[in-house]
């Protein structure tokens, strides 16, 4: 166990329980070492801190005294992912990305058929791996460094254009400090009237020319930033697993894509916090 992980946990932990004043700190705190540990069961990730992490978290819960109150700590994650971020010196960055990934819920159909996410998960489909899956899309707006700005769990066929821009109203507060901002994302962010809609709200979208279209402003930039983009869905589900987690409701789904997120921004807020390089790659901690 190194000293980075001790340290991260100790301010993470001091700063959510200052936060919340009440030990739900502790839930928030063991739920985000969790994803940055890699572990995706909690009754392994339980062990493992009572056997290893004794010095950090004196009080440790049962199983079940831990996964109820996690289920019902995604409104807190949320605010301590809010209140990390501003914190950060990228959070004022004047360039976002954008993208989708997806987030499977089930394959057999039997799941499918059984799953208390039937109504909110459906089939869609995955580019990046030509297949189809059953589950959600996790819709993401980020900093070129990673760090996570705005967030939301959708269908897998919602319309990312349509879900962009609900985001964007839904978190209105953040282009109002930030009054031109500029939104990189892939070519399924087009359309004239989308592209309006963006323009009206001080945002200038830069994305690759679809065929038969002229190329565009910032073509040349396009591939590295890509790459850009799939680190950190990368950094997503090879290591936080989000392709693994576990999730079996609404809300047990949210809590723990919550968590994952919480976990990335907590890396780059204690990397920033301590002068290290603002990298995705933070998270890598050994165990």
């Amino acid at each position: 166990m190194t000293n980075d992980v001790d340290t991260l946990a100790t301010a993470l932990y001091a700063t959510t329980d200052d936060i919340l004043k009440e030990h739900p700190g502790l839930v928030v705190t063991l739920a985000t070492m969790q994803a940055i540990l890699g572990f995706t069961s909690e009754a392994k990730w339980l062990r493992h801190a009572r056997a290893h992490l004794r010095h950090l978290f004196p009080y440790l819960p049962q199983q079940p005294g831990y996964n109820k109150p996690l289920r019902k700590a995604a409104g807190l994650m949320r605010s301590v992912n809010r209140i990390l971020a501003a914190t950060t010196s990228v959070w004022s960055d004047d360039v976002w990305v954008v993208d989708s990934t997806p987030v499977e819920c089930g394959r057999s159909r039997e799941t499918v058929k059984r799953s208390d996410l039937a109504g909110w998960a459906e089939y869609g489909y995955c580019a990046s791996h030509s297949r189809f899956f059953w589950g959600l899309h996790l819709h993401l707006v980020c900093t070129l460094q990673g760090l996570p700005i705005a967030f939301v769990l959708t269908g897998a066929k919602a319309d990312e254009r349509e879900t962009l821009l609900d985001l964007l109203a839904a978190e209105c507060e953040l282009l109002r400090e930030r009054p031109r901002q500029t939104l990189i994302g892939d070519k399924n962010y087009f359309g004239r009237g989308f592209e309006r809609e963006l323009s009206e709200r001080g945002v200038q979208l830069l994305r690759p020319a679809r065929k038969g279209e002229r190329e565009r402003p910032g073509a040349a930039l396009f591939k590295p930033l890509r790459q850009v983009i799939e680190s950190i869905n990368e950094t997503f589900k090879g290591q936080l697993d989000l392709e693994r987690h576990r999730g079996r409701t609404p809300g047990g789904v949210i809590a723990r894509v919550m968590q994952r997120i919480l976990a990335l921004t907590a890396a780059i807020w204690h990397n920033d916090a301590t002068g290290q390089t603002v990298l995705r790659s933070l998270i890598a901690y050994d165990h």
